[in-house]
């Protein structure tokens, strides 16, 4: 206990929280967070290996699929370790450069999360809307470019936030209300005018967390208004039923990432364990729940998913 006194006296470590209320059963509790963080794990390897192994899932549709897999396994490592040890071993430390990294790559697979949902979406729109042109409009080598350009997207987006803060003074309790670093957490333990710094995230807000959803919206409303005005009901269901898996995929993102927002900005009196829960199921639900979704939803990865399982039970 005396380690975690001495170390909030030091300015280059924050101190991690875990479950309030429930320190005792910390242990316990790691159960179905190892679960949940093996399955996750688990399922986008197998969902990567299955595009990777498969040539017929070399199309657009799959490879940005594959980028969703990548992203949700970049944000299961990301806070995997802080996570774990805090649970395992109670271990609070972590010093100011590890907390400032993580902050950087929670936030950046997260944004990049939205990105390829919105670029997913704008897959469904030309493989609907404009089937004949798909082919030529989403080559591997734009596909390459709109890889890239997410990328270039979220580091440009966060890396200023992180400059912005990291000039400021911590110079309030360096106890953080999560587990890992949120960057909404760290701005709390400033005691300097942070008001570029919040007009920044409103920016950031607006830009991400409000632009995105706005233009998925308006790709689906696109793909709505094509397959009534010249589909048939049985083309309508098919083609329904092909964005039901990015659809789901919106919702577990989005719900949560909105409810985490709006519970550090209008819940600040909350009980801590309402603010631990909505930021664990923000980072969980969708490395989770994607591959689940996109497994039993699409047809051609689970036929895949299936042949590989039987192949391994014949050797």
């Amino acid at each position: 206990m005396s380690k975690v006194t001495n170390t909030t006296q030091d300015p280059f470590y924050f101190i991690l929280t875990g479950i309030p209320g429930f320190e005792a059963l910390h242990l316990w509790i790691s159960i179905p967070f190892f679960c949940l963080y093996t399955i996750s794990i688990m399922g986008n390897i197998t969902i990567l290996t299955v595009i990777y192994t498969e040539p017929s899932l070399q199309q657009p549709m799959y490879l940005f699929l594959s980028m969703l897999s990548l992203t949700d396994l970049g944000l299961t490592f990301t806070t995997l370790p802080t996570v774990m040890q805090l649970l395992w071993f109670n271990i609070r430390e972590i010093i100011f450069e590890a907390c400032f990294a993580q902050v950087f790559f929670l936030h950046g697979f997260s944004f990049m999360e939205s990105s390829v949902l919105l670029t997913m979406s704008f897959d469904r729109y030309v493989a609907i809307c404009r089937p004949l042109h798909y082919a030529s409009i989403l080559t591997n080598e734009v596909i390459g470019r709109i890889g890239l350009a997410i990328i270039c997207r979220c580091v440009l987006a966060v890396l200023p936030s992180l400059l912005l803060l990291k000039r400021l003074p911590f110079c309030h309790s360096h106890l953080l209300s999560h587990s890992y670093c949120l960057h909404q957490d760290m701005i709390h333990l400033v005691c300097a005018d942070i008001r570029v710094n919040r007009w920044y995230g409103f920016a950031l807000v607006l830009l991400i967390i409000v632009l995105d959803p706005l233009l998925i919206v308006l790709s689906y409303a696109l793909i709505l208004k094509n397959i009534l005005n010249t589909a048939t009901w049985t083309e309508r269901c098919r083609a329904l039923n092909n964005c039901l898996s990015h659809m789901l995929a919106v919702l577990v993102l989005y719900v949560p990432m909105v409810g985490v927002s709006m519970t550090h900005r209008f819940a600040k009196h909350a009980s801590p364990l309402v603010h631990v829960l909505m930021a664990n199921i923000y980072l969980l639900a969708p490395p989770v729940m994607n591959p689940i979704i996109y497994s039993v939803k699409t047809k051609q990865i689970r036929q895949r998913i299936t042949h590989l399982l039987l192949q391994r039970k014949v050797h």
